[in-house]
């Protein structure tokens, strides 16, 4: 009875909220919760719990969880205010439960499948569902939505109290990222580079009325238009011919970061639109604002300074991963600096009052590069990377040394702990005609040559890397299974907890690597977990749902066994006092059963076009080569597509929409004909190595 008291008053005073505000998003201490998606403005995860160290974490058990059985790609970042927690899940359905027990206190399912089919009818397949945070401000919840809108939700009701539509409604940009808040204003981006002729921007709202306050582009537009600002008249000098005709990119899907002290906001900006800069910008350039972070005032969003990583970038290199915020000391001196690890392999140091890069080293493979030039701030390029005459074999790959994933930083250490992995790309535009190559609106137009085959398992490597910022060089490497692991979190504990692509959650300790602990979840993990803390109880939550670019597939992620369908999601919590237990779950999959009818003939020519339709549309979630990845059903083992009239139903009537699975209505009956025996000969391919099983009639 006292515990049922304890946790009806402990509601109560929850939905009395904090002031979650700048000051309280500053304050390190936050009175153990986690009110932002970085915990603090600095976004260096790191917890100041300690109760959970490297001397008790062996006790460490399962307090509670909670089944998600109909989401499937987690990315995400919970919010712990006041004994509730807020996340969001596929969709970016917003989920609100009481953070000691896990009890669900409300949904809110902002329908962004249902607005992308009405909206973008067969396009839906834009969408792979992904969210990887909210925000929360003065008793408001912010979620950004695969169709462009950013919704203000009632914390205490889920109940929404404004909606603003960010993108155009019917193209190709919708947000993946998490909102940031300062200032009662609430900043989001957008992402989709690849789909289109695409333009990238940042827009700030007023968190009360949802009212526009100032909107950056990350790329000029038209000159004949005129240019929004003086920043963008400066850009447009570092870019070739008419670009603006294929958008250019640079979209903010991912790192803003503000800056209390300056009062500023960086952002991390996309690549270009397309990639192949020989098309986007022919004759090279700069290609101001790709690839960079760029400071902006946080209340006028006038443009403060800029760091290009990549200077005319050509191989789907971003700075969109972490901004980190940090106070080092260099040289005897204390700087107020950036830590940067972008996916194109180097670590950088960047001065946050001028934008001047410190020092910057590699902490991966990487063979664009040599060095870079700390005179200059450019980076030292291997020429031969840019594929100007013939393919380039580059490391690393598009999916970056560092991704999306999140990196975390200990001030007890002063380590850095940055999931990182070495996966090489081939990049060739061979096939393109590069004069007449035009993007193609929602569909993969990236500028180089399909890719139809599968990749072998052992293509790549990962692993958890400890760096150490200030001598710019490893401190220990532990690695990991497959590619594609968890964010990062660091405590005062001397502990790193991550979640792997072979689903476990495991701690280390944080000065020297070395794994203390370890738990099964049933799922890889690619969201970061995060602690926090109720009346002196610490706890360990983290989000486990496979997803993001494991869509892609390919048998480097399909390796891990993680079959659509089959392996439940779910939100887990830990502590020192935990005894509960998880429901039982199937194992990976360690081999398909290929659906194959001997008897039936395939039409070679009708599948050598279905391969090249394929590799346009279907790959995005079904796999490069058909190798899916685990977001979707891997199409050589499934009896619905091997039944020729179920499978129009399902590609062109839209018969399986409300499971996510898009109405290509503009499909002609050829194209999907294609299709279909593109499909049945790579199943018979597969099946010719592994058993089949034959069709249902």
């Amino acid at each position: 009875m006292l515990r049922l008291l304890s946790v009806v008053c402990l509601l109560f005073s929850a939905f009395s909220y904090s002031e979650i505000n700048n000051q309280a998003i500053a304050n390190p201490d936050q009175d153990g919760g986690w009110y932002s998606y970085g915990r603090t403005y600095s976004e260096q995860r790191f917890s100041p719990e300690r109760a959970i160290n490297d001397q008790t974490v062996s006790k460490l058990s399962l307090d509670w969880s909670l089944e998600l059985p109909s989401m499937k790609s987690l990315n995400a970042t919970p919010l712990v205010v006041d004994g509730v927690m807020y996340f969001s899940g596929t969709h970016s359905v917003v989920i609100a439960v009481n953070a000691l027990t896990g009890a669900e206190l409300w949904r809110y399912d902002p329908k962004s499948l249902a607005a992308l089919q009405q909206n973008r009818r067969q396009e839906t397949m834009m969408s792979w569902g992904t969210s990887r945070g909210i925000a929360f401000w003065k008793g408001r919840v912010f979620v950004g939505t695969a169709d462009g809108r950013l919704i203000a939700i009632d914390a205490k009701t889920g109940v929404p109290v404004w909606v603003v539509q960010t993108t155009a409604i019917d193209g190709p940009l919708g947000i993946t990222g998490a909102p940031r808040v300062f200032n009662d204003t609430v900043i989001i981006g957008n992402g989709g580079s690849e789909f289109g002729p695409v333009r990238g921007y940042v827009t700030a709202y007023d968190t009360e009325t949802g009212k526009q306050r100032w909107r950056f582009y990350s790329v000029p537009g038209n000159p004949a238009d005129g240019f929004e600002n003086k920043a963008m008249a400066m850009a447009a000098k570092t870019w070739k011919g008419e670009w603006w005709k294929h958008g250019g990119g640079g979209t903010v899907w991912n790192a803003i970061t503000y800056d209390p002290e300056y009062n500023r906001v960086y952002l991390g900006t996309g690549n270009g639109a397309p990639w192949n800069q020989k098309i986007r910008s022919p004759g090279g350039g700069d290609n101001l604002f790709l690839c960079a972070i760029v400071a902006l005032d946080a209340d006028t969003g006038e443009y403060i300074w800029h760091y290009q990583t990549n200077p005319g970038e050509t191989w789907d290199y971003n700075s969109a991963m972490d901004i980190m915020l940090a106070d080092l000391e260099l040289d005897q001196q204390q700087r107020k600096v950036i830590m940067h690890a972008p996916k194109n392999g180097f670590f950088y140091v960047i001065d946050r009052d001028n934008g001047k890069v410190i020092s910057a080293e590699k902490f991966s493979k990487v063979t664009w590069a040599e060095r870079i030039d700390l005179t200059t701030g450019r980076p030292v390029e291997d020429p031969s990377a840019r594929y100007m005459s013939e393919p380039a074999l580059v490391w690393p790959s598009g999916y970056g040394a560092h991704n999306w994933h999140a990196m975390s930083y200990s001030p007890n250490t002063g380590l850095v702990y940055i999931p990182t992995q070495e996966i090489p790309s081939l990049f060739d535009d061979s096939e393109l005609d590069l004069e007449q190559w035009q993007s193609s609106m929602f569909r993969w137009s990236v500028g180089t040559n399909k890719v139809t085959e599968d990749f072998p398992a052992d293509i790549g490597s990962s692993s958890l890397l400890a760096w150490d910022p200030v001598k710019q060089q490893k401190a220990w490497e532990k690695p990991l299974p497959g590619a594609w692991n968890g964010g990062t979190l660091a405590t005062a504990g001397n502990l790193v907890f991550q979640g792997t692509a072979a689903g476990h959650l495991v701690a280390y300790r944080a000065d020297s690597g070395k794994e203390l602990w370890r738990f099964p979840v049933g799922v890889g993990i690619s969201a970061p977990p995060i602690s926090y803390s109720i009346n002196g109880k610490q706890y360990i939550s983290v989000l486990a749902g496979w997803g993001g670019a494991t869509y892609f597939g390919l048998s480097l992620f399909a390796q891990h066994g993680w079959e659509y369908g089959v392996h439940t999601r779910r939100l887990l919590t830990f502590s020192l006092q935990g005894s509960a237990t998880l429901p039982p779950f199937a194992a990976p999959l360690t081999a398909l059963q290929y659906v194959d009818n001997p008897k039936q003939v395939i039409d070679e020519k009708k599948a050598a076009r279905g391969k090249s339709a394929f590799a346009e549309t279907c790959f995005y979630c079904h796999g490069y080569g058909m190798v899916a990845g685990g977001g979707a059903p891997d199409l050589r083992a499934s009896t619905m597509a091997a039944n020729k009239a179920l499978f129009q139903q399902i590609v062109k009537g839209g018969l399986l929409q409300q499971r996510g699975m898009p109405a290509f209505s503009g499909f002609s009956d050829q194209r999907i004909d294609d299709l279909y025996e593109y499909i049945r000969w790579r199943a018979r391919e597969s099946a010719n190595a592994s058993r089949a099983v034959q069709p249902q009639p």
